[in-house]
């Protein structure tokens, strides 16, 4: 063992970025495997759209939990794919509207079979004895009533009393 894995909790953010990265490396090589030129860190997005077809670069943040840059770069990166389109709202000229474009609906169309067999081994990986996803849906819970910053600062407050 390491000593990130021997370092317990305190290293909770590396291991589930380690996992996180091992994943998208290999879920790249997945898509690879069946002829699909897709980027994972595109996922969000594009799974996002199939669902709720049009929505504002702030919806889609929302959505997918980014921040607002970070769905900008994500956009801009699928928008030069051609992957997705944009148009402006007609009731705010200012707010842009993203949809899929046709190559992005073609492409869903390829990912749906695949998406079916990724889900099943990644069920597979999740349903271990600690039942990985709920423990995820769990821990975003907590820190979404109170953050992992507003939890540290409370504990720091109570120990300077």
């Amino acid at each position: 063992m390491n000593v990130i894995n021997e370092s317990g909790t305190l290293a909770l953010s590396t291991r589930l970025q380690r996992l996180s990265e091992q994943l998208r490396k290999d879920g790249a090589l997945v898509y690879k495997e069946f002829g699909i030129d897709f980027e994972p860190k595109w996922f969000p997005v594009i799974f996002t759209l199939h669902h709720k077809q049009t929505l504002s670069v702030v919806e889609i943040a929302n959505e997918i939990g980014y921040t607002h840059p970070s769905t900008i770069s994500l956009l801009k990166e699928l928008e030069k794919q051609q992957m997705i389109q944009s148009k402006k709202d007609k009731t705010d000229e200012r707010k842009r509207l993203i949809e899929l474009a046709p190559k992005g609906m073609e492409l869903i169309e390829k990912m749906k079979p695949v998406w079916e067999i990724i889900s099943k081994v990644l069920g597979e990986i999740s349903d271990n004895e600690n039942h990985l996803l709920k423990a995820i849906n769990e821990a975003e819970e907590k820190i979404a009533s109170q953050s992992f910053l507003q939890r540290v600062l409370q504990l720091k407050s109570v120990n300077n009393q």
